[in-house]
Formats: structure tokens, sequence, C-alpha cells
């Protein structure tokens, strides 16, 4: 039944369609005698021939026209195609890790603050008779700073001083009459309580009035005046600020990790460094000292407050600055290497390891320190092993592989930047 299909097939198509048939045929012969004429044979008359071989060759340069017409457009819209590029297989680079001893630094944004910042307040109403400081002045602790006019307080002061030396008077008068026994025990008890009310009431009157005489509570800077000479003060309002800047507080955020890894470095904390940097790039000239870490973290962000203490014995910071601080630390016989060396899996870290024979094993290594382009590793290898630096994907667990060996030295001068 198939092959009576397959035979029969052809007829079918010429039956079903007539004018796809002709086409073929006309162009099968256009063909044949083309051919044949281009190998010396007219199966048509010279007239015809001729005709024939000029429409064909202006066909033919047509098409090479519209040919090279087309192949323009392309590369003007996609460009050229490019040529087949075969890639090589990469070399395998094999090194060691570095040991030497280097410099860990650790950067944080921070917020300068005055050890003492405090605002001076007014402790009575009145007006404002005296200012005794200038902005940006430095006093030291009992200078007066400002004066306040109490009328009230003046008058109440001058009563209770009069009713002080009545009492006295009374009292001393009392005592003499009962040296005479003209009055009782009794009387002289009453006149010296009498005497000794009136006296602390006046000695209050007297502290209430010095109230009005706002001196420095400690050494410090004056910030700027937020009243003036003349105006009307209420008990309780802001005069000015004072900063004691003598030495400065910077406070900076560290996460939780690098909490953790200062700890354990704790005991080598006498050989750490920490220093400011100030806003244009500048480094102070003074070294600071961790002088407290909050009790608490903060969970939303993750980190937990260092407060590093700064000498500011020229007052150059102030409090309200902001900078960066520095932690460095000297990490003696530290192991080093380049962090394209290191691939993960799972979460854990792993390199290659040439053993005696060429063969290489993976290896799972423990991160002490990640700097920009190098790891230092805690755990897991040595300064004699061989490592792979270049080409972990060609590169089988067990397999022997052929290698370029490039030294530690070498590979550490390409880095980005060296660790110093």
């Amino acid at each position: 039944m198939t092959m009576r299909r397959a035979l029969t097939s052809p007829f079918r198509f010429v039956a079903r369609r007539p004018a796809a048939t002709l086409a073929i045929v006309v162009a099968a012969a256009i063909g044949s005698v083309v051919a044949a004429s281009r190998m010396g044979i007219d199966l048509l008359p010279p007239s015809y021939s001729s005709a024939l071989h000029a429409y064909t060759d202006d066909l033919g340069a047509g098409a090479e026209k519209l040919k090279a017409l087309l192949e323009a457009r392309y590369e003007e819209h996609f460009g050229a195609p490019e040529e087949e590029v075969r890639h090589e297989p990469h070399k395998i680079v094999v090194t060691s890790p570095q040991v030497t001893d280097l410099v860990l630094t650790e950067s944080y944004v921070c917020q300068i603050h005055a050890q003492s910042h405090i605002e001076v307040r007014a402790l009575e109403g009145g007006y404002l008779r005296e200012i005794h400081v200038r902005e940006g002045q430095v006093v030291n602790e009992g200078d007066l700073m400002f004066e306040i006019l109490p009328v009230l307080y003046k008058a109440k002061l001058d009563a209770e001083k009069a009713e002080a030396e009545l009492a006295r008077l009374e009292y001393s008068n009392t005592q003499m009459l009962s040296a005479r026994k003209v009055v009782s025990e009794n009387e002289v008890l009453l006149s010296k309580a009498r005497h000794a009310k009136a006296a602390a009431e006046a000695e209050l009157a007297e502290a209430e009035l010095g109230f009005t005489e706002i001196k420095a509570p400690f050494d410090g800077l004056v910030d700027r005046q937020l009243q003036q000479r003349g105006s009307l003060i209420k008990e309780g309002d802001v005069l000015t600020t004072l900063d004691d800047n003598r030495v400065m507080w910077v406070y900076f955020n560290v996460p939780e990790a690098q909490y953790l890894e200062y700890m354990a470095a704790e005991s080598r904390h006498e050989e750490e460094k920490i220093e400011l940097v100030l806003a244009g790039g500048r480094t102070f000239d003074h070294l600071g000292t961790i002088g407290a870490i909050e009790a608490n973290f903060n969970n939303k962000t993750g980190t937990i407050a260092f407060r590093a203490d700064f000498p500011n014995p020229d007052r150059l910071l102030r409090h309200g600055q902001t900078g960066k601080v520095v932690l460095s630390r000297l990490a003696k016989a530290a192991v080093v290497i380049p962090q394209r060396a290191v691939f993960d899996v799972l979460a854990r870290r792993f390199v290659y390891v040439l053993d005696d024979r060429g063969a290489a094993r993976q290896r799972e290594i423990t991160v002490e320190h990640e700097l920009e382009d190098v790891f230092v590793v805690e755990k897991g290898l040595g300064g004699d092993d061989r490592i792979v630096l270049e080409g972990n994907r060609q590169v089988q667990d067990g397999e022997t592989i052929d290698y370029e060996y490039k030294s530690p030295d070498a590979v550490m001068e390409e880095l980005k930047h060296r660790a110093e």
C-alpha cells in the first residue's frame, strides 16, 4: 500500500497542481537551454539564443547587485559578522600561601562628642544684666558667665536680713533680762529659736539671689549665646552650651561578626592602633583608646556601639564633628591567599591543594580576616602548601593536573591592592 502511494504521488501532484507543474517545467526548460548554451550547444535559433544569453547575463548582474546591497544593509544594522573564535582551555595556575606580617585594618564612620556637653540655664527669672563671656571663649571652673537682675529676690534678701537682725537684738536683750532674773529661761530659748529661723531665711534668700550669678561648672568652651543683654529671662531658659572638649568621645557602630573578632583578639589589643580620620582625609595627630562598649546590640542594625577616647589638647576637635575611626593591629606570620583561589560550597570555603603526586584535593579553610583582595587564613593551610589559583572550574577532586607555578610574591604584586 505504501509503495503504491509513493509511485502514484507525482501523478497526483501534477493532477492537483497544474500551474505549479507548468512553472517547474518552464524553469527546467530554460535552465537546460542556458546550460547547453554555456557548453556551446545551441538548442534555439541564433536570434533567440543571443537574446536569452543577454537576458540571463542582465539577470545575473542584477542578482549580484542585490546581494551586495543586502549585505551592506545587514552590516549597517547588525554589524559585520564575527569570525568564529576558538577559545583554548585556560592554563591552570598554582601558587602557595604567603606567610607574612601585615596590618589588619577596619574603618567605621563615627560621631565626635565632647566628654561633657551641657546646657547652661537660668536658675531664676529676671533681666539679663551682664554677659561676661564671648562665643568660642575658653572658661575655667568658677568663672562668672552671666548675671541676672532679680528685683524681687534682692528686696526679699534685704527684708530677711532685717528680720534676722531684729531677731538677733531681741535674743540679746532676752539674754540680758534673763541674767537679771526678769524673764525665765524659756523666754531665752524662744528668742534664740526665732533668731535662728530668721538667720536661716536670710541665708535662703541670699542663696536664691546667688542663683542669679551663673558660673562655669567646669573648664570648657562657650558655644553660641542664645540670649542678649537686657532680655527678660524666665527660670529654665537656655543661655548657651558649654563643652569640655579636652577629651573627645568618638562613637562608632561595629557589626556583630567584627565585635566577636575584636573580643577574640582581646589579648592582642596592646598592639592595636586607633586613628581618627577627619574630613578631607586628614589624620588626627593623637591616637585613641577604646573607652567603652555598650551593653546591648541594636537589633535593627545588628551592631553595637563602641566609644574611643581621644585627647584633644589643642581643642581642634569640636562637639558634633564626624569622621572615620580606623582600627589597626599587627598580625604576625599571617597566612594570606588571594580570594580568587577560594570557592564556596554551602556557605563553607574550600581551596584545591596539590598532594605529592600532583593530584588536586579539596580542603576546607577557616578565614580569620577578609581584605579587599585577599583572605587571612586561620586554619586549613600552611606556607608549604600548593593551591590552585586559576582554573578551579577545570579541576576535579583527585585529578592529576598539568599546571604552571607562580610564586606568592609575584601573585601578590598583581593584586589590585597588595596587603601591607
